[in-house]
């Protein structure tokens, strides 16, 4: 069922949403769907086409729904079409299937994160909480502007079909995100089959744009950081930091694939830059010879780019390791009052281990049972308690 969960979820959902134009109705037939075949598979075994069953039982649904509610033509015409077993196809310029719904759902009448935010909910699957977790929003107002997205859509009558060939470059930048937040919600939550999609997704991509050097920077990023998955926790699923982790079991190829797709992306855009940090780590044979007043530069360059407190977080940590920890923490304090970062437990993380070299460690300790109160995972939990108990 997780399988056919990641498989077909999307597609049947923007399949209902392409025929309905109703996005609520589309996922609660698609839900329904899954539910049905929790019990029925269980009874009768798995259809010999997963997908093909959950469709139908999802277009079933639906149509059974709008004939019921049907008091408008639109109504009845939208369930005469869900009836019919061969819908016209779309317009054939982007080559896969997923990729397709991605351009499709990132319409640009849509702010930049209410586009990328729905295309994750509706096509990757991804929940509320993971979604307000990748935007460091509270869950409450992540649900709020997912419920405005939807109304704008069904009060401005967008359409939702792939847009033409010539229109993709305006969608662009919604893609890269949606992209880049599959990928990372796979990579730290261990998805792999997430984070694999994505970068499979994004290869795609770049066949199909290779002008776009942001394109092929994401790219490059993805390459870059997947090769660090197998090391990124040890036998017991504790979290291993960058600079304990056994550099000889990193897949080298990703590493050489990424650093040939980074050199081959021209320009200085936020995908490429985050690349080249990423480049910077990779290449390093031993933790001691990483280039962090590289990595500094490189990061002070993104933050002119894209300010943002989260790659200010980032600079903090670099410029601690390149100039000493007390550098790197009065950078730190003045990102407490950034209201992105109030609940982000990487802040006070971070904080904490500064505090922990300078020898403060009274000031650490406070530091990490704030962090331990915002961790999201039991992963992040067990490694802050143990960084707490070594505390001298």
């Amino acid at each position: 069922m997780d399988a056919a969960f990641r498989e077909e979820w999307g597609r049947i959902v923007a399949t209902l949403i392409r025929l309905t134009g109703d996005w609520d109705l589309a996922e609660e037939c698609a839900q329904d769907a899954f539910t049905r075949a929790v019990s029925k598979w269980d009874a009768d075994g798995v259809p010999r086409n997963p997908g093909a069953w959950l469709t139908t039982a999802a277009r079933n649904r639906a149509v059974d729904r709008l004939r019921r509610a049907a008091s408008e033509a639109a109504r009845l015409q939208a369930a005469a079409l869900l009836a019919d077993p061969n819908p016209p196809r779309e317009d054939e310029a982007v080559p896969d299937d997923r990729l397709k719904l991605i351009f499709t759902c990132c319409h640009p009448a849509l702010p930049l994160d209410a586009r990328v935010a729905l295309t994750l909910r509706t096509l990757a699957g991804l929940t509320t909480t993971e979604i307000a977790r990748a935007f460091l929003t509270a869950e409450p107002t992540m649900a709020q502007r997912l419920v405005r997205a939807k109304r704008k859509i069904r009060n401005a009558a967008i359409p939702y079909r792939v847009p033409e060939a010539h229109l993709l470059p305006e969608r662009l930048a919604g893609v890269l995100a949606v992209l880049y937040l599959m990928f990372n919600e796979g990579y730290t939550a261990g998805r792999e089959n997430l984070a694999d999609e994505a970068i499979r997704l994004t290869r795609v991509l770049t066949d199909l744009m290779p002008d776009e050097p942001e394109a092929r920077g994401l790219l490059a990023l993805m390459l870059l950081q997947h090769s660090r998955r197998a090391t990124r926790t040890d036998a017991s699923g504790d979290l291993v930091t960058l600079g304990a982790q056994d550099r000889a079991r990193w897949d080298h190829d990703l590493i050489t694939e990424g650093v040939r797709v980074l050199a081959r992306s021209p320009g200085r855009g936020p995908y490429r830059l985050q690349a080249a940090i990423a480049a910077c780590h990779a290449t390093a044979p031993h933790a001691a010879d990483t280039d962090w007043p590289q990595i500094a530069a490189l990061y002070a360059e993104l933050a002119r780019l894209t300010p943002s407190p989260i790659i200010e977080l980032n600079r903090a940590v670099a410029i601690a390791e390149a100039e000493g920890p007390a550098a790197g923490l009065a950078l730190l304090d003045t990102l407490a009052e950034a209201p992105s970062l109030s609940a982000y437990h990487l802040l006070p993380a971070t904080r904490a281990e500064l505090l922990t070299r300078l020898g403060r460690t009274t000031e650490a300790a406070a530091a990490y049972h704030v962090a331990l109160s915002q961790a999201p995972t039991d992963a992040e939990r067990r490694f802050l308690t143990t960084r707490l108990a070594a505390l001298p």
